[in-house]
């Protein structure tokens, strides 16, 4: 459900193939009315399990459609995208001005900022403003560095050090061709999914460098949300992206692994010039002495006192990443 309204979805689809199935959606469907959610729809199907005497009483509980075996790709997207257009539940947009959660209020206006439905006046208008500006925190590098188990591993410590942390991450995935993100760093997260984190995913829709068009918009939204830390974690970028340059944050922070080739390599990588901190990560890899080497040599030559720090983020209680952590909330 957390999912689900952080990601402010028109719908959630559900395969069942274990039997339950009747209590499984009608469950998800209570959730939904509990939530003030019932105007995202529920949808789904399953194997040989699912019987039509079974559909039509989840059909009876709010479901609004079953798929049974065999039905053809093409018949559920069609379906989908009817059912679930702009305008194909009613009151989908009207009940989003009324909203009483304040993070599914935030989704809602996320939502509108990326799809440009409002201006982004509009949006700040409605927007909460709760206390000092958060510290904002922008992670990078390129593809399996691990930055996304990086970040989790700081949540954790955030929410330990205080029960009244609240904390934002503003994700993002690749898409070229579609518009809309694949949640896959959030499905890959464990301890960013306590109720004090609140994660919204963004598609780049083609835009180079990491980020998407409506980054700098959402994230001025999520800087007026009452929240203590922002994170912005990219897509895994190139040597030559420098994906914060347009959208500000207050620390930048490169996530590399001992695997980014030669010595030369190292000085086309422009983020190195422009982090305020390293993080080789995965550095109980061979190789990794060499590269935290030649990764300090190539700081000191920037001259800016940059700091360099060797994580294992799969590692349970790294002291790497408790470093990290001091850094990130001094």
């Amino acid at each position: 459900m957390r999912a689900a309204t952080q990601e402010d979805v028109r719908a959630i689809g559900l395969s069942s193939y274990n039997g339950g199935h009747v209590e499984f959606f009608t469950e998800v469907v209570d959730l939904l009315k509990r939530q003030g959610a019932d105007d995202i729809g529920v949808f789904g199907g399953g194997g040989g399990t699912i019987t039509k005497a079974d559909a039509a009483i989840m059909q009876k509980k709010g479901v609004d459609r079953i798929f049974f075996a065999g039905t053809p790709l093409s018949e559920i997207v069609k379906f989908a995208k009817i059912a679930y257009n702009t305008h194909g539940r009613s009151g989908w947009r009207a009940r989003g001005e009324t909203i009483s959660d304040p993070d599914r209020r935030i989704a809602r206006m996320l939502t509108a900022a990326e799809t440009g439905d409002r201006d982004e006046g509009a949006c700040f208008r409605g927007a909460p403003a709760k206390g000092s500006a958060p510290i904002t925190i922008g992670i990078t590098g390129p593809g399996g560095a691990g930055k996304t188990t990086l970040i989790d591993e700081l949540v954790l410590r955030f929410l330990k050090a205080s029960p009244r942390t609240r904390l934002a991450i503003l994700s993002h995935d690749p898409s070229l061709i579609g518009q809309g993100a694949l949640l896959g760093d959030r499905a890959s997260m464990v301890y960013s999914q306590d109720d004090r984190v609140f994660m919204r995913s963004l598609a780049t829709r083609g835009q180079a460098g990491g980020l998407s068009p409506a980054s700098g918009r959402c994230l001025r939204l999520l800087k007026r949300g009452g929240f203590d830390r922002v994170f912005v974690e990219t897509v895994g970028i190139g040597q030559e992206a420098a994906p914060f340059g347009g959208e500000p944050v207050d620390r930048v922070i490169l996530v590399m692994s001992p695997d980014y080739g030669s010595r030369l390599q190292l000085q086309k990588i422009v983020m190195l010039d422009v982090a305020n901190i390293v993080v080789l990560n995965k550095s109980d890899l061979s190789g990794a002495k060499t590269a935290a080497a030649e990764i300090e040599q190539r700081l000191a030559l920037n001259g800016r006192g940059q700091k360099l720090i060797q994580t294992v983020a799969r590692r349970h209680r790294d002291p790497g990443v408790d470093e990290l952590f001091r850094l990130a909330i001094s």
